[in-house]
């Protein structure tokens, strides 16, 4: 059936994804391959397809694709992880939205709904990632609490408690009051919020007073509700203003708690007044000087609940005024915060704020950075708490030294210093979170304060004892430590299972820089925790996708990116093309519409160059090697394959996305489609049919991997290979070198023909226009042999070997080589010569101004990167334009 005249990509696109995927062509059978495995960042199964997993699940399907046309036995494994905080929210707004509230359902029947949720609603993502093309092993498709995968979670608790890598500890946690749940540093984001600065006295008891005569300690604070659980007052050990009182009482004014001023490093003398107000129990550098200080983590004051509501401290010195109040004003309702200030500017202890003009003020006015949760959207409390840890500094070592001696390879190693500087500076890992959905957390209390840690209920009972009454931990996991153990627990671990040995190590893991300590590192970690080995022996982190103004998306800023309104204006290939050619290793991404369009453009200009071909009796080769050829053009060609795909396999090698998209699209446009189908325009003989199909099977299966739909859709059009689609078909294999001669002689002929062109373009002649051209002898055997080509491309009325006539005339010079062509009588030689002359000051004023702009230190630090970007685009342009001025007055001689 002759190919549609144009190109639809919508039409091919939903037929491709389910033909391989029903015949199981993501996974060929290839037990004696080479095995080759990359696992899917598993999206949250709340999750839809974003601009981010377009470019991420991209460049993993490229590596699959082209690792699976080698012959190798490509596993890359998909899945989905639970989001437990994520989802829970989700399911919870819907209860919600019809008057109804988790806490009217036991555990088991809100995780049933959950379930259903899933069912019903959960996982759309998966459809959307088989509209990108991504060729998952879609027939073993993971869940992270599949039966499965929950022992594997379970195990591990249980076996890193029995090492002492997990424990219980009493420690301040990231506290989110809306979800009620701790939640990791990696899940808070910082915001400029603007705020205040109270400076307050605390007075010295038993009449002690300073050696200036005062007797109260300044102490400023931005939350003044904690001053209700202070504990101490810190100055430095050096501060000689403060000497005379260390180890001296302090009475605060609202409770009347007794506490010591305490010397430690941590008070700045050149921060305030010196001195600070310590509440161990809700602020972290606090909790650090508290201990320094002899407070035991469970001798510390807690004053809030889990709203964030103000509740009784243990001693009981709190004023009942205060309790349910919220930490601060919420909702309009004034709230400890408000209260506290009142009270102590009413006693006299607060020291205002006096502004430039004189104006006294309660605070003074700061942009404070505050923590959020980044799903919750409110202010974090630190909050001591019971909570579960993991050893992450010793289980972090070795992963450090598994990328110092090379078994993990960082690309780009830029990286590998932000990786290292994490590291080595990690802190224990609050794995528990107080939610309903997810891998509950295997440990059973008994009502004397013994903890069993067990793989199920009945180990935990025995271990106890019989008659012991025990209690399950009501806790879950931090999803992350589930999704940790997904290199070598979507293999079948525990059990050691055949797919397991063959597949672990992974090969390559692709990733955003941003989950590098959320997701990668910890991946190391339980990978050689449990594995003995590294989960995988490259990771290859890429940047952001950015607006096209450089800006960072977010919906906040209405700049957010539909990867599915793009595949529905562009098609999938042209997205997954854009994204592969602009991947640069270390750099972000810009979307920029106007290359999905040039792409978009490329994928037309092959589906043509493909119709030209059948049309001219062009069909599928039947041979992997390239076919023999004694013409020079088709001798050229074939080198140029050998060419692009050396240059290919070195730039995947070197996961050069960027460069590998490139030299396909360089040999398939410019070689091929405008160079080669044009010199074989007339003259197409056996041997020319047979190359011409030859090549574009090599352009077909090279460029398969960034564009799947339309190349697999040519390749079963141009021949009768049902039985042998290109997903599966053989990664080129020319043998064949570059025929030096030929590619000399068609490389001159491009040359003489572009510079021909142009010049007929910048004299306002029409391409069509047959011009004489006199050639020095030299070169005349290279025209005879290319006489053909010579007529038809370049449009020559004569090639005249005898010195050119006096008069106007272009010069062209091709490799060294002085070829006249005379314009007398052709054109007004002075009206076209004028404007060029004119036109090159003016270019070369306009670049070397840009140049000055750019060559300024003080511009390019400090104007915005967008500008400085476009101000070297703009002088990129401005010197082309300068150089081809130059070159055209040069060709007038």
């Amino acid at each position: 059936m002759p190919m549609e005249k144009t190109f639809d990509p919508a039409a091919i696109e939903a037929k491709w994804a389910h033909e391989w995927e029903s015949r199981g062509l993501f996974r060929p059978d290839r037990p004696d391959a080479t095995p080759f495995t990359i696992v899917n960042p598993p999206p949250n199964v709340t999750g839809a397809l974003h601009i981010g997993h377009a470019l991420d699940n991209t460049l993993q399907d490229v590596l699959v694709r082209y690792e699976r046309l080698r012959g190798k036995d490509a596993l890359w494994v998909v899945g989905m992880d639970h989001a437990g905080i994520a989802t829970q929210m989700v399911v919870e707004r819907q209860l919600e939205a019809r008057q109804d509230k988790r806490t009217n359902y036991s555990r088991e029947e809100f995780i049933d709904k959950v379930w259903q949720w899933k069912a019903e609603s959960g996982g759309q993502i998966t459809g959307q990632l088989r509209r990108l093309g991504c060729s998952m092993d879609w027939s073993r498709e993971q869940f992270t609490m599949d039966p499965h995968f929950t022992r594997a979670v379970v195990k591990v608790f249980v076996d890193l408690h029995k090492k002492g890598l997990i424990y219980r500890d009493k420690r301040l946690v990231n506290w989110d009051p809306k979800l009620k749940t701790a939640i990791s540093d990696l899940e808070v984001e910082t915001h400029e919020v603007q705020g205040g600065f109270w400076h307050f006295k605390y007075p010295l008891a038993d009449g002690v007073t300073l050696d200036d005569g005062r007797d109260y300690i300044e102490v400023a604070t931005t939350r003044p509700e904690t001053m209700l659980a202070d504990m101490a007052v810190a100055v430095h050990p050096d501060d000689t203003r403060y000497k005379s009182v260390i180890g001296k009482d302090i009475l605060q004014p609202i409770t009347g708690r007794r506490f010591k001023v305490v010397a430690d490093e941590h008070a700045d003398p050149e921060l305030g007044s010196g001195a600070v107000k310590i509440t161990p129990g809700h602020d972290f550098n606090d909790f650090d000087v508290g201990k320094r200080a002899g407070f035991k983590p469970g001798e510390m004051l807690n004053m809030f609940d889990g709203d964030a509501n103000v509740i009784q401290t243990a001693d009981g010195l709190v004023p009942d005024e205060y309790l349910g109040l919220h930490r601060f004003k919420r909702d309009g309702v004034d709230g400890a915060r408000e209260l506290v200030v009142t009270r102590m500017k009413e006693a006299g202890f607060l020291i205002p704020h006096i502004d430039k003009n004189g104006d006294e003020h309660d605070a003074e006015p700061r942009t404070i950075q505050t923590p959020f949760g980044d799903r919750g959207g409110v202010v974090i409390e630190p909050w001591l708490t019971d909570q579960w840890y993991v050893d992450a500094e010793t289980l972090a070592q070795p992963p450090m030294q598994a990328v110092r001696d090379g078994r993990i390879n960082i690309v780009p190693k830029t990286w590998e210093k932000t990786f290292f500087n994490w590291m080595e500076n990690i802190q224990p890992w609050c794995v528990s979170r107080q939610l309903w959905w997810g891998h509950r957390i295997p440990a059973w209390y008994a009502e004397d304060g013994r903890i069993f840690v067990a793989e199920t209920e009945e180990e935990a009972q025995a271990e106890a004892g019989a008659g012991v009454a025990l209690n399950r931990d009501e806790d879950v996991l931090d999803t992350w430590f589930s999704s940790a153990l997904w290199p070598f627990a979507t293999l079948g671990w525990p059990e050691n299972t055949e797919l397991l040995k063959r597949h672990y190590p992974n090969d390559v893991l692709i990733s955003g820089f941003d989950i590098l300590f959320f997701w990668d590192a910890r991946m190391a970690m339980q990978g050689m925790e449990f594995m003995g080995d590294v989960p995988w022996k490259t990771l290859y982190l890429h940047g952001l996708v950015r607006a096209p103004d450089g800006a960072k998306m977010s919906k906040s800023k209405g700049n957010v990116v539909d990867p599915l309104g793009l595949i529905d204006q562009y098609g999938a290939d042209a997205l997954r093309f854009f994204m592969s050619a602009m991947e640069s290793q270390g750099r972000d991404i810009k979307m920029d519409d106007a290359r999905l369009a040039g792409y978009r453009n490329f994928a037309t200009k092959l589906w043509n160059a493909a119709r030209f071909c059948e049309a001219n009796g062009i069909a599928a080769s039947t041979s992997l090697e390239a076919p023999p050829a004694t013409l020079p053009v088709n001798r050229w060609i074939i080198g140029e394959v050998a060419d692009t795909v050396a240059a290919m396999e070195t730039a995947f090698a070197a996961y050069r996305f960027d460069e590998a998209a490139n030299a396909i699209y360089s040999f398939a446009w410019d070689r091929f489609c405008d160079w080669y189908l044009e010199l074989i325009k007339g003259s197409i003989d056996d041997e020319t049919r047979a190359v011409a199909g030859w090549v574009l099977d090599q352009i077909l299966v090279m460029l398969h991997p960034f564009m799947p739909f339309i190349t697999e859709e040519l390749w079963t059009g141009l021949g009768d290979r049902a039985d042998y689609p290109l997903i599966i078909a053989k990664w080129p294999a020319p043998a064949a070198e570059k025929d030096a001669d030929a590619s000399a002689d068609i490389d001159w002929l491009i040359k003489l023909v572009s510079e021909l062109r142009t010049a007929k373009a910048e004299l306002g002649l029409p391409p069509g226009a047959r011009l004489t051209a006199h050639f020095p002898a030299s070169l005349k055997p290279r025209t005879d042999k290319l006489s053909a080509q010579l007529d038809r491309l370049a449009r020559l009325e004569s090639v005249r070997f005898d010195p050119a006539p006096a008069g106007a005339s272009a010069q062209l010079v091709v490799e060294g080589e002085t070829i006249t062509v005379p314009l007398e009588g052709v054109i007004d030689i002075g009206a076209v010569r004028e404007p060029i002359t004119k036109a090159p000051p003016r270019t070369q004023k306009e670049r070397d101004g840009l140049a000055g702009r750019l060559n300024n230190p003080s511009f390019v630090e400090r104007a915005k990167p967008e500008a400085v970007e476009k101000a070297r685009a703009d002088h990129a342009a401005k010197e082309a334009e300068a150089d081809r001025l130059t070159a055209a007055l040069a060709r007038l001689g």
